[in-house]
């Protein structure tokens, strides 16, 4: 591993940045806000999972102000906790990747999902061993641990190739994501499906393959690897704090669609990542601007019934759909941000 990533110095960002790229919605802030109702709550709770690929959700403290919310509060309960924590009521409202929400939600949970944000988070990396998804017959596969999003995830894909993900598999868990990237680069494991920025890492450092790129490739890019989650007694009793927090991370988003090196540089003053390069390649290259396009129902059925197939989940896709959604505020934001 002969190459390194670098990281933007300190005094060079600093006489770069320009501040959060917010001037751009400002304007159209005070008309939005103004149609609706003030929140039923003023207090804002999220999960704090810091990825560049959520970077909508960290960019938006500024803008859950400016919707009425006086407290907002990001949670600090790392990678694994996030869905439990909305079940619970500890958190109200967060981006999660989509596929680690499906077993909970099937799980009578008290999850609700709201919107689909982007997609392109993952790609699959191999060795030489593997060179496509049939390939995974028989070999180690590193996850970050059973139920979480790349496990689930790549179980799908698997399944949509005819592959029993259960059975033809040897998955391999770390205790920490990092364990189990780490299982891949020691090659312990033959693939990894890795979630930003950890693609962009393996490029710099020239480790493995892509075989998939959820970004570019068919059916995968199609489908929402994001979405914004919340606790399901916080959208019922506050419907005014729901859309207005739904708001601003999509307002967010677009400030990441349209503006990644500001947002990169946000990110590296506020530590979710001290390499500058990577930062932008990541936010580049991630669809930020598919909750315009796509109908995140169609992601929910489409791995729900790969998982309802192979006995990964127990409840018919269209009734966890029902169960688990409430697209209401993300209709009436569509129609009036013009998506």
């Amino acid at each position: 591993m002969q190459a390194t990533l670098t990281s933007l110095p300190r005094r060079t960002f600093l006489s770069r940045a320009v501040g959060l790229p917010l001037a751009g919605v400002m304007s159209s802030y005070s008309r939005d806000v103004a149609a609706d109702d003030a929140p039923e709550v003023k207090r804002i709770r999220l999960v704090h999972a810091p990825s560049i690929c959520i970077a909508p959700q960290y960019i938006a403290s500024d803008l859950l102000r400016l919707e009425g919310f006086s407290e907002v509060e990001y949670l600090p309960l790392g990678s694994r906790n996030g869905p439990q924590a909305i079940a619970d009521g500890r958190a109200d409202v967060t981006m999660w990747d989509t596929p680690a929400l499906l077993p909970h939600v099937d799980a009578g949970k008290p999850i609700t999902l709201l919107s689909g944000v982007h997609s392109g988070c993952y790609e699959l990396f191999g060795n030489e061993r593997v060179h496509s998804i049939r390939d995974l017959k028989g070999k180690t596969v590193a996850i970050q641990y059973f139920g979480a999003g790349d496990h689930v995830l790549l179980s799908s894909i698997c399944a949509y190739v005819g592959m029993h993900p259960q059975e033809d598999i040897r998955w391999l868990p770390g205790e920490t994501g990092r364990e189990g990237k780490n299982f891949f680069i020691d090659g312990r494991a033959d693939a990894f499906l890795a979630f930003t920025p950890d693609p962009q890492e393996f490029r710099a450092l020239k480790i493995g393959h892509v075989i998939l790129d959820t970004a570019k490739d068919r059916p995968w890019s199609q489908y929402f690897c994001c979405m914004v989650a919340a606790n399901s007694s916080f959208v019922r009793r506050y419907p005014v704090a729901t859309k207005r927090a739904l708001r601003a991370i999509l307002k967010a988003t677009d400030i990441c669609a349209s503006e990644p090196q500001r947002v990169a540089q946000y990110l590296f003053e506020h530590g979710y990542e001290r390499r500058y390069d990577l930062a932008v390649e990541a936010l580049t290259k991630v669809r930020y601007q598919r909750w315009r396009e796509a109908n995140p129902e169609d992601t929910i059925r489409f791995h729900a019934l790969r998982l309802y197939e192979v006995g990964m989940i127990k409840t018919n896709p269209n009734k966890l759909i029902e169960r688990c959604t409430d697209w209401r505020a993300l209709e009436e934001l569509r129609r009036e941000l013009k998506a």
